[in-house]
């Protein structure tokens, strides 16, 4: 089989791989609600009681909020979806049938991941009409691209460590796991309320999370500011979660 016929099989599959996740995640009432109909629903809750009260870099704090709730939202799904997907799969054997029938399994986690970007992506629509609405927002919209684009690129190291647990846990352990880790982060990073009304040991503790330089790096569109700490954590915690991935991948029972 020639080289073009190989990735032409490989594309196809992929796209196949990519639509059948998308419409997974729409069927799994679970994943919808705790990754995409939450997060949209707490943010409009929380634009309406706070976002027109001024940020600590100025402007609206509904502003602000589409980048660091956005940071949630986006962590939300991507975090999610490919981790519960994949235990899914190992769950009821299909990984290890696709294994068996030659399927490549990069391009089955491929699929994951990237079919989590566009929901991730309206996610991030409904959160800017609702800041809209509201009156809470003011940048301009190559700033909002900006901040969509790094938040999804961003988005990886998180969704590499979704696989990771989902290699080696049960769907629900799972879910369970990744929540634990994202509802804290949440809270300790700003993503949901401001830094500075947050107790003193929480902004002390928020840089050491990979969650707050990945909301740090979406204000800058808005406000400036240093880029290349955050991109360095970031960089870390993709090499970090890519190793946990592999390592519970070789070690998981597909």
């Amino acid at each position: 089989m020639s080289t073009v016929t190989r990735d032409g099989l490989t594309a196809r599959l992929f796209g196949v791989e990519f639509l059948d996740e998308l419409r997974a995640i729409v069927r799994e009432p679970t994943s919808l609600l705790f990754s995409i109909v939450m997060p949209i629903g707490m943010f409009v809750l929380f634009v309406s009681l706070f976002g027109k009260g001024n940020s600590e870099f100025g402007g609206p704090v509904g502003t602000q909020m589409v980048a660091t709730f956005g940071t949630f939202g986006v962590l939300a799904v991507a975090l999610l979806n490919p981790g519960t997907s994949v235990a899914a799969d190992r769950n009821r054997g299909w990984l290890r049938a696709k294994q068996v029938s030659g399927v490549p399994v990069g391009v089955t986690l491929a699929a994951k991941v990237a079919s989590a970007l566009p929901y991730a992506l309206g996610l991030l629509i409904a959160m800017t009409v609702a800041a809209r609405l509201t009156g809470a927002l003011t940048a301009p919209p190559v700033k909002l691209l900006a901040i969509a684009g790094i938040l999804l690129l961003g988005a990886l190291p998180f969704a590499l460590l979704g696989l990771a647990v989902g290699f080696v846990a049960s769907p629900n352990a799972t879910a369970a796991v990744l929540n634990a880790v994202l509802l804290p982060s949440a809270v300790f990073s700003g993503l949901w309320m401001p830094l500075e009304i947050m107790p003193e040991f929480v902004r002390d503790l928020a840089p050491f999370l990979p969650t707050y330089h990945l909301a740090r790096l979406a204000m800058t569109p808005l406000y400036g500011g240093e880029v290349f700490v955050h991109v360095l954590v970031l960089l870390g915690t993709t090499a970090v979660t890519a190793t946990l991935a592999a390592v519970a991948y070789r070690r998981g029972k597909p």
